[in-house]
């Protein structure tokens, strides 16, 4: 998520192309790279709706109105998630903005960012979208991976967020 730019999501076509990942184990704002990601198959494209779309341009236009206000300084490297000083946002702040958001709900589940991804994966299973689909959705080349997570999905409930 956080190595997206803008030139990855296609609001006409109503997806988002993932073509990296982005490294940044000291969560120093300054000191990233931008890698491809683990396999071929985690390059693709995911499509998404409306509710996305929408919510994506309107965080464009309160990021443009940052670079307005920011002009003397901002230089645009094209993040989606970027910070007022034109980097990626840190894997840290969002963990620590969930954690404090997690607390806030009296939810004391250990839900990190990529519990999300479990919890994705599960009501694909519950839509009944097949596994070949989940398989390409995740970017997984093997399809045992995307097996093992939909049984372990299955068999222990979601992973992700904790039901009502």
């Amino acid at each position: 998520m956080i190595a997206l730019k803008w030139g990855d999501f296609n609001e006409k076509q109503g997806s988002i192309r993932v073509t990296k990942t982005l490294y940044n184990p000291n969560n120093h704002f300054e000191k990233y790279q931008l890698l491809t990601p683990k396999t071929k198959g985690s390059v693709r494209t995911i499509r998404i709706d409306e509710m996305l779309i929408n919510m994506l341009k309107k965080h464009r236009l309160k990021q443009n109105e940052m670079k307005l206000k920011n002009s003397l300084v901002y230089q645009d490297n094209g993040f989606i998630f970027a910070r007022e000083n034109v980097h990626p946002q840190l894997r840290k702040v969002i963990e620590t903005r969930l954690k404090r958001l997690l607390k806030k709900a009296e939810i004391e589940k250990n839900i990190t960012p990529h519990s999300f991804r479990h919890t994705h994966t599960s009501l694909l299973i519950e839509a009944g979208v097949g596994i070949k689909e989940i398989q390409q959705r995740l970017g997984h080349t093997d399809i045992n991976t995307t097996m093992n997570i939909c049984s372990h999905d299955r068999q222990y409930g979601r992973k992700g967020l904790p039901t009502v």
